[in-house]
């Protein structure tokens, strides 16, 4: 039993589950809005917001474990990664696959609690589809240097997913919003720490912006990204007509993006961990609160 735990343990560690804080609030945000759609409510049922949870912490758990038993050589060859799990030998491949297998399974039964609990069957019908595009970022990297949004585009399928699971009749502009603002803002933060390994995407022969493009030009694109992202949010404040809250919440993530784009530059990434994990966990959780609050009010 122990060995199982400190394997549940070093696993959840290598797929960074407590990194669901990024793309979660925002599913939680579609969820909140697209309940408003269900009669007498207002708002989602419990159960629903249970199985969105878990759709999209399992959904995420079986990107990040394809992705890291699919580059665990490349991560083997670099030194800022050769610590993780895998490559260490921490963790064993039969062992990765168990837990892929469980993650496949457990998205699986969330999405059927959709439809015997709710008559709703769209999200077992897209199940496979949207486990594929997930598993198909990990390859992205070995042919273009637009990765970077092909992962914003696949946590992006969070807040959609999530409207068709609570009101698929009611999908529209504020949903495809939501996909553009978490595909740029996304896409923007991961060139930013993308920067960290130029010399080795190089090295290997892999496609990144900062290591095809430079780091100066790949940065300025990422700030490009945020800004779309911004405009995206505030797009969505008018089509959703949300309120005051929501407006303040979109203040502070644009002005926490600008933080973060200024605290890394061409040759200096001291800071790309400040940028990266802190800062877009306080925007995304902003976001969430601001608009959800909206809602209820």
């Amino acid at each position: 039993m122990g060995s199982v735990v400190s394997s549940f343990r070093i696993w959840a560690e290598m797929v960074k589950l407590s990194h669901s804080l990024f793309a979660l609030p925002f599913a939680l945000i579609a969820t909140f809005l697209a309940g408003r759609n269900i009669p007498g409510r207002g708002w989602p049922f419990l159960g629903q917001l249970g199985l969105i949870v878990v759709c999209m912490v399992s959904a995420r758990s079986v990107a990040m474990t394809f992705n890291r038993i699919v580059d665990s050589e490349i991560d083997g060859r670099n030194p800022r990664t050769a610590i993780r799990p895998l490559p260490s030998g921490r963790l064993s491949r039969v062992a990765a696959f168990v837990m892929l297998g469980l993650s496949i399974v457990t998205f699986g039964v969330g999405c059927l609690g959709f439809f015997f609990f709710y008559e709703n069957t769209w999200p077992i019908v897209l199940s496979g589809p949207v486990l594929l595009y997930l598993c198909f970022y990990s390859y992205c990297k070995r042919f273009t240097k637009w990765s970077h949004f092909v992962l914003g585009s696949a946590i992006a399928i969070s807040p959609v997913a999530s409207w068709v699971a609570i009101s698929p009749e009611t999908v529209g502009l504020p949903a495809v919003l939501l996909a553009v603002a978490v595909t740029c803002w996304i896409g923007g933060f991961d060139i930013i720490y993308a920067c960290q390994d130029i010399e080795v995407d190089q090295s290997e022969q892999l496609y990144s912006l900062p290591s095809r493009l430079g780091a100066g030009v790949a940065l300025w694109i990422a700030r490009g990204a945020h800004v779309v992202c911004v405009g995206a949010l505030v797009w969505l404040g008018v089509a959703a007509e949300l309120g005051v809250f929501y407006a303040i919440g979109v203040g502070i993530a644009g002005t926490l993006l600008v933080v973060e784009n200024s605290l890394v530059r061409a040759g200096d990434y001291r800071h790309v961990n400040l940028a990266f994990f802190t800062i877009n966990g306080v925007v995304s959780v902003v976001l969430a609160a601001s608009a959800i609050t909206d809602v209820f009010l």
